[in-house]
């Protein structure tokens, strides 16, 4: 007789392997199927507006960011998805953001050693990956396109309308809708190119109407074989100003299609700004120079929101 924990998972599996149900089908996930062959102005302003809130002015003058996370995989997601979750090397992380490089490098721990990436790429073309296990490099696409889907998403989540507001995108505005207490305007797009290997992706900003901070993005990932067609969403908390920049310090994740559940909890311990990063202290299998340091603790919720 089989357990009904084991069946569950089964059909769990088959619902992840699944072609996705359209993307506009329902309110659950707004967004775009095709849009305009140019942005609206409202989208444009609303957009901007978005960036200045959360420090536009003082993040034009950053060249460096070092962060640092910690978080927890709820486990069922990374039996549905091994590669993309890699929870063997991601419980916690130092990364390091080289931003007119384009380049992301992020240090990996957990019970399985260590895990370095090097991420390049530009608002135009699709970039590259350099990715090592315990100093050894991956040479297989399915893990070097999944750490540039995590690089990129992760880039997205911590700077939103900041990494945004400069680039060529196709925007509109779509409906008024709540995220937690915040009722907030949802501002549809298409990413092309899209987060890691994916020629393009589509995605939703929930910006508050109150502070103009991002309170969500929702998201398709095409850029991994093994999940085109899915939805994921990514929640913001407890945004701190450090550095005239308002930044998220927790992040929540779940799974939005095809079907929906928590996948991973997690949140910043650590910010500082304008080492001085060389490319050459990031892009190899370990952090050198500049770049090895710990990201500076942040102060304890302070004007957390």
């Amino acid at each position: 007789m089989h357990r009904p924990g084991m069946k569950r998972r089964r059909m769990l599996v088959v619902a992840l392997a699944a072609p996705a149900l359209p993307v506009l089908q329902g309110c659950a996930a707004p967004l775009p199927v095709s849009l305009n062959a140019a942005s609206t102005p409202a989208a444009q302003a609303l957009l901007r507006e978005s960036a200045r809130a959360h420090g536009l002015a003082a993040f034009q003058s950053l060249q460096d960011i070092s962060v640092s996370y910690n978080g927890e995989w709820r486990a069922l997601i990374g039996k549905l998805q091994p590669a993309l979750v890699d929870a063997s090397f991601r419980d916690s992380s130092e990364e390091r953001l080289l931003l007119r490089e384009g380049i992301v490098a992020q240090a990996h721990k957990g019970p399985g050693g260590r895990k370095q990436v090097v991420r390049r790429s530009t608002d135009s073309a699709p970039g590259e990956v350099r990715v090592w296990f315990n100093g050894e490099e991956a040479r297989d696409a399915e893990r070097r396109a999944a750490a540039s889907l995590v690089a990129d998403a992760y880039r997205l989540f911590l700077l939103g309308p900041l990494l945004l507001v400069d680039r060529p995108l196709v925007m509109e505005l779509g409906d008024i809708e709540w995220v937690n207490e915040h009722a907030c305007d949802v501002l549809r797009m298409q990413l092309t190119p899209g987060l890691g290997h994916a020629r393009v992706d589509q995605a939703a900003l929930f910006i508050d109407r109150k502070e103009r901070l991002l309170r969500r993005v929702r998201f398709t990932l095409d850029g991994l074989e093994s999940t085109k067609g899915a939805i994921a969403e990514v929640e913001m908390f407890e945004h701190a100003t450090l550095h005239g920049v308002r930044w998220p310090t927790r992040f929540y994740e779940r799974l939005v299609r095809p079907l929906r559940m928590p996948v991973h909890d997690w949140q910043l311990t650590g910010l500082d700004v304008n080492r001085g990063l060389r490319t050459s202290e990031v892009e190899g299998p370990e952090f050198s120079g500049a770049a090895t340091a710990r990201a500076t603790p942040l102060p304890r919720r302070a004007g957390a929101t």
